[in-house]
C-alpha cells in the first residue's frame, strides 16, 4: 500500500472572488459608475454608452456565474442600452438552470437581432427541457448555425444512446471539431459498442477531447492497460484527463492505483477540482484508508476546494465509510452550501451506522429546509428503518415515495424492503413483496433473502431464494453458499456437501472471506485461516489468550457458523481463525489502550464474531468499529451498536 508523500497545497491556486448577491443597482447609480470610470469630457457619447453595456454585460455574466438570477434581471432591467450580448447573458442561465424554456423562450422571443449564441444557447435549453426531438425541430429552424451548433444536436441524440441519428448528422456536417469528434467516441462507448469507438477515434485528429473520452471508454471496459498508455502516450492533458483516470481507476477496484496517480498529478502542479476529489475520497473510502483521507482532507482545507460543495460532500461520505461518524457530522454542520447529495451522504452515514433515528430526524430537517427527497434518499431512510426494526414506519416511507413524492420505485428499494421484512423474520411478507415487483427481480433481492433465511433457519424459503438467485445469476456463489449456511444451521450435513457438489461441478466460486485494518497508516489484509502474514504466530498466540478469558467471562463457540461436518475441536479453531478475530488481535497488539479499532470485512459479519467481538470490547476496554457488506458495528463494553439486530 502506497501512500501520499509530500502532499503540497501551495499548488492550487489562491480563493476565486466570491461573488455574494450584490444590492440592485438603480439606473441613476449604474450610469453614475459608468460616468465615474469613463474617460473624460472629449469621450464621444457613442463611446460612453459603449463602455456602459461593456460593464453591465460583465457584471451580469458574474451574478448569473454566481446563480444570481434576481440580480442579474434587475441589473438587466436597469440598462438603457443592450446589445444581443446582453441578452444571451440571461438566456445562459435559463439553459444552465433547467426547467426553464418557457422563460427562454420568452426572452429569445424578445431579442431584436438574435445572433447564433442566442440560437445555440436555445438549443441547449430544448434539449435539456424537451429531449432530442424537440430540439432537432428547433436546429431545423435555425436560420443561422456553426459548428457548435451541430456539435450540440450530436452530442443529444449520443447521449440519449440513439446513435444513428447521430451518426447521420455527424456525417452530414459542414465541418467538424474536436468536440464532434470526442462527442462520437463517447457516444459509442456509452452505447457499449467499443469497436466502433475506437474506429471513430482511429480516424479523429489528435485533440485532447477525443483521447479523453478513449481513455473512460477503455476504464468504463476494463481495459485499464489501454487506458494507461494512452494516457501517458498523450503529449497535452487537461484536468479532464486526469480526472477520467483516477475515476476508471476506483471504479476498476484499482483504488491504490488511483492514489498513486493522484500523488504525480499534485506533484506536477495540476490543481484537483472536485471532481478529482471525489474520486480519490471514494477510493480511499474502498481501501479504508481513514490516515489518507485525513491527509486529503488538509490538503483540501487548504485550498479554495474547502467551499466546494461536492468536494466537502465527497469527504464526509469518506469519514462515514471509514467508521469516524463524528467527524463526518461536523463536517456536515460547518457547511455553508449543502445540496440534496450532502443531505443524502450524511443520512445514508447514520443509516450504515446504525443510527436510524438520526438518520430519520436529519431527513425531516432536509425536507424543513425545502430540498425534495430523490430515490438515493429513500434507499437511505429504508436502510435506517431497516437497521432499528421499524417495519411500519419503513413500509410507510416506501409507499410514500410514489404518492408524495414521484420517485418511482427502483430494484435498490425494494432491496432494502425485503430486508426490512427478513430482519424481523417477515419472510413470507418478504417472498410476496418480490412475486409483486413490477419489474424482474434482480440478483441482490433473491441474495438478501437468502441471507435473511440463514438467520431465521427457513429452509424452504431459502431453497426458492436460492434456486431464483442462481436462475437469474448462475455464477453468484451466494446461491450456493447462503444455501448451504441454511442447511448447516440446521444440521442437515448431506444437504450441505451436495450443494458444495453442484456448487463444484457449475464451476462456481466461492469469495474468500477477507478483512482489512489501518494500523500506522499501512493497511494490513487477513484471510480466514490466513497462513501467509508474517505476524501470525503471535497473532495466534493473542487470540488464543482472548479465547480463555472470553470462555472465562461466558462465551460459548457457536459452532454454526463452523460450516464443516467436524468435531467441536476442529470446529473451534475455524470459528478462532475468522479473518475479522485476526485483524482484531492484530489491532490490539500494534495500537495502544485507548485508541478505537477499525476492521473492514468484504462479508457480512458471522454469528460467533459477532458475540466473540462483544466478548473482547469488555476483556480488552476497547472499542471495536467493523463494517461489514451491510453496516457498521460499534462494539463497546460488551455491547453492539445494532442490540443484536443484524
Amino acid at each position: 500500500m502506497r501512500h501520499f508523500r509530500n502532499l503540497r497545497s501551495s499548488i492550487l491556486p489562491a480563493a476565486p472572488p466570491s461573488y455574494a448577491k450584490a444590492r440592485s443597482f438603480s439606473t441613476t447609480q449604474h450610469t453614475q459608475i459608468a460616468t465615474n470610470s469613463s474617460p473624460g469630457p472629449a469621450t464621444r457619447p457613442d463611446a460612453i454608452r459603449h463602455w456602459d453595456v461593456s460593464a453591465a454585460n460583465k457584471q451580469i455574466s458574474r451574478y448569473v456565474r454566481a446563480g444570481d438570477l434576481d440580480s442579474a434581471l434587475r441589473l438587466f432591467n436597469a440598462t438603457p442600452f443592450k446589445t444581443t450580448v446582453t441578452w444571451n447573458s440571461i438566456l445562459a442561465y435559463y439553459a444552465e438552470k433547467g426547467g426553464k424554456l418557457g422563460d427562454a423562450q420568452k426572452l429569445f422571443d424578445r431579442i431584436p437581432e438574435p445572433d447564433v449564441v442566442s440560437c445555440n444557447t436555445m438549443l441547449v435549453c430544448y434539449l435539456r427541457d424537451s429531449g432530442v426531438e424537440a430540439a432537432r425541430e428547433f436546429f431545423h429552424k435555425m436560420t443561422v448555425k456553426d459548428v457548435a451548433s451541430w456539435n450540440t444536436l450530436v452530442t443529444g441524440f449520443a447521449r440519449s444512446g440513439r446513435m444513428r441519428e447521430a451518426c447521420d448528422l455527424f456525417e452530414a456536417m459542414p465541418e467538424r471539431n474536436c468536440v464532434s469528434w470526442s462527442a462520437m467516441v463517447a457516444g459509442h462507448v456509452e452505447a457499449g459498442d467499443l469497436g466502433n469507438a475506437e474506429k471513430c477515434f482511429s480516424a479523429a485528429p489528435e485533440s485532447v477531447p477525443a483521447w479523453t473520452a478513449m481513455i473512460s471508454g477503455y476504464m468504463k471496459f476494463g481495459k485499464v492497460d489501454l487506458a494507461e498508455k494512452l494516457f501517458w502516450d498523450m503529449r497535452v492533458k487537461n484536468l479532464v484527463t486526469w480526472n477520467a483516470m483516477l475515476a476508471g481507476y476506483v471504479e476498476n477496484c484499482e483504488a491504490s492505483d488511483a492514489l498513486k496517480l493522484f500523488r504525480v498529478m499534485v506533484e506536477l502542479g495540476v490543481r484537483p477540482n472536485g471532481t478529482s476529489f471525489c474520486s480519490v475520497l471514494l477510493g480511499i473510502s474502498n481501501l479504508s484508508a481513514l490516515s489518507l483521507g485525513k491527509q486529503v482532507h488538509q490538503l483540501i482545507s487548504k485550498s479554495p476546494m474547502m467551499e466546494d460543495t461536492t468536494a466537502c460532500t465527497s469527504l464526509i461520505s469518506m469519514y462515514c465509510k471509514c467508521g469516524v461518524l463524528d467527524d463526518a457530522w461536523r463536517l456536515f454542520v460547518e457547511m455553508r452550501r449543502k445540496d440534496l447529495v450532502t443531505w443524502n451522504a450524511m443520512i445514508s452515514g447514520y443509516a450504515q451506522h446504525g443510527a436510524g433515528m438520526k438518520a430519520l430526524s436529519l431527513f425531516d430537517q432536509m425536507k424543513e429546509e425545502g430540498n425534495k427527497p430523490d430515490w438515493i434518499t429513500f434507499v437511505a431512510v429504508i436502510t435506517a428503518c431497516n437497521h432499528v426494526g421499524l417495519v411500519g414506519l419503513g413500509v410507510q416511507h416506501f409507499e410514500s415515495m410514489k404518492t408524495d413524492y414521484s420517485v418511482e420505485a427502483r430494484p435498490d428499494h425494494y432491496t432494502c424492503m425485503v430486508d426490512l421484512f427478513g430482519r424481523a423474520g417477515k419472510l413470507d411478507k418478504a417472498v410476496e413483496l418480490i412475486k409483486g415487483m413490477p419489474f424482474p427481480p434482480h440478483a441482490p433481492v433473491f441474495g438478501t433473502l437468502l441471507g435473511a433465511c440463514r438467520v431465521h433457519k427457513n429452509v424452504e424459503i431459502a431453497e426458492f431464494a436460492s434456486q431464483n438467485l442462481r436462475r437469474v445469476d448462475p455464477a453468484n456463489a451466494a446461491g450456493y453458499v447462503q444455501l448451504a449456511n441454511a442447511y448447516a444451521s440446521v444440521n442437515r450435513w448431506d444437504q450441505v456437501s451436495r450443494v458444495r457438489r453442484l456448487m463444484k461441478e457449475s464451476a462456481v466460486v466461492k469469495q474468500p472471506g477477507c478483512s482489512w485494518t489501518e494500523v500506522g497508516k499501512v493497511v494490513h489484509e487477513f484471510r480466514s485461516c490466513d497462513r501467509l502474514h508474517p505476524d501470525l504466530p503471535s497473532i495466534l498466540e493473542k487470540l488464543g489468550e482472548l479465547g480463555k478469558k472470553m470462555k472465562a467471562a461466558g462465551y460459548v463457540p457457536e459452532f454454526e457458523y463452523a460450516l464443516h461436518d467436524v468435531g467441536d475441536e476442529v470446529k473451534e479453531q475455524l470459528l478462532l481463525g475468522h479473518s475479522e478475530k485476526l485483524a482484531i488481535a492484530f489491532g490490539l497488539m500494534r495500537t495502544v489502550g485507548g485508541v478505537a479499532i477499525r476492521v473492514f470485512k468484504n462479508l457480512r459479519v458471522c454469528g460467533d464474531c459477532h458475540t466473540a467481538t462483544k466478548y473482547i470490547s469488555a476483556i480488552e476496554g476497547r472499542e471495536i468499529i467493523v463494517r461489514d457488506t451491510t453496516r457498521f458495528h460499534h462494539f463497546k463494553d460488551g455491547k453492539c451498536s445494532c442490540g443484536d439486530y443484524w
